[in-house]
């Protein structure tokens, strides 16, 4: 059985669907899976060994230079790649127009969210065979029973993200045990506060671990430098790409980190993981995992340094 899986954006989606693939996997051994994803995004279903081929889509480059010939040419290409293969399944667990509109570019019997299950009702047309998945679930388990049903397997399978880190060349650490601070997000409405990331930092050096801030761009450079000025200890790491940070989470003691797809990663390596909710409610899409996860705050409640130090005590025990 050859199935394709579209999950394309974000990194916290596309984290959260890893976790089909092992089900897929134990359910049908024999399985071929392919996985369409976003090309910044690509390196993720990668990690997991029951992925066969990564095919990149670039919608959100491609929105930008809609004018320019190449843009048409890599579209094309992209489609010719999508096609090339006949598949079984071709199972969309976004329930995006778009992302219905790229499943249908791929040979095979389309499945997808009903209508009323979809997060926009319209992608529902797209599909050959539709399911109905409560919303009221956390993400990860709407993708798994959505993918129970499509392709009639049980669903109380054990959760298993399945990804392994790759081994990285980490003495820029100079030794220590790393505790990872995510301190960056896509909303500034989502970060914390910077006089608690340095407070938390150094009650966390003060217990033996390194803080280490990772940083995707200047700005987030910026501030994880400001914060890391003020923790004795501190580290800021180097430029990483996303298997990079994979391996970085896989060596930590602890990861703490704001409403970011790299406090998802750090779950589904079964790294201690706490995350901090600002602007956002946890409930449906906050870190999930069968390690140690806690998630703290809400919507309009970001949680005290008092709080994420005392469950910061309990995931290092």
């Amino acid at each position: 059985m050859r199935i394709l899986l579209v999950k394309t954006s974000s990194l916290g989606d596309v984290i959260h669907n890893l976790p089909v693939v092992s089900d897929v996997r134990q359910s049908f051994p024999e399985a071929r899976i392919d996985w369409c994803v976003e090309e910044g995004f690509a390196d993720i279903p990668r990690l997991h060994p029951g992925v066969e081929a990564v095919i990149p889509v670039a919608i959100r480059r491609w929105r930008r230079s809609l004018g320019r010939r190449d843009t048409w040419r890599e579209l094309c290409e992209f489609r010719r790649q999508l096609a090339a293969r006949s598949y079984d399944f071709v199972l969309d667990s976004q329930g995006l127009l778009k992302s219905a509109l790229i499943a249908r570019m791929a040979r095979g019997r389309h499945c997808g969210y009903a209508a009323e299950a979809a997060r926009e009702s319209i992608a529902a047309r797209f599909y050959d065979a539709t399911f109905v998945s409560p919303r009221n679930v956390h993400a990860v388990q709407r993708n798994r029973w959505l993918a129970a049903a499509a392709f009639d397997y049980p669903v109380d399978l054990p959760l298993d993200y399945g990804i392994d880190a790759p081994v990285i060349d980490t003495a820029w650490l100079r030794g220590g045990y790393p505790a990872v601070l995510l301190t960056a997000t896509s909303r500034d409405d989502k970060l914390w506060d910077e006089n608690h990331w340095c407070a938390l930092g150094r009650a966390l050096w003060q217990q033996g671990l390194t803080p280490v801030l990772p940083a995707g761009n200047a700005r987030e450079r910026q501030r994880a430098e400001r914060i890391a000025g003020a923790v004795a200890g501190a580290v800021v790491a180097p430029p990483l790409s996303l298997p990079q940070v994979a391996a970085l989470l896989a060596r930590a003691r602890l990861a703490v980190g704001v409403d970011t797809g790299l406090a998802h990663l750090a779950a589904a390596l079964r790294v201690p993981v706490i995350a901090l909710y600002i602007a956002t409610d946890p409930a449906l899409t906050g870190v999930h995992g069968t390690g140690f996860v806690r998630n703290l705050g809400g919507a309009g409640t970001p949680p005290l340094v008092a709080e994420v130090l005392a469950v910061a005590e309990q995931a290092l025990r």
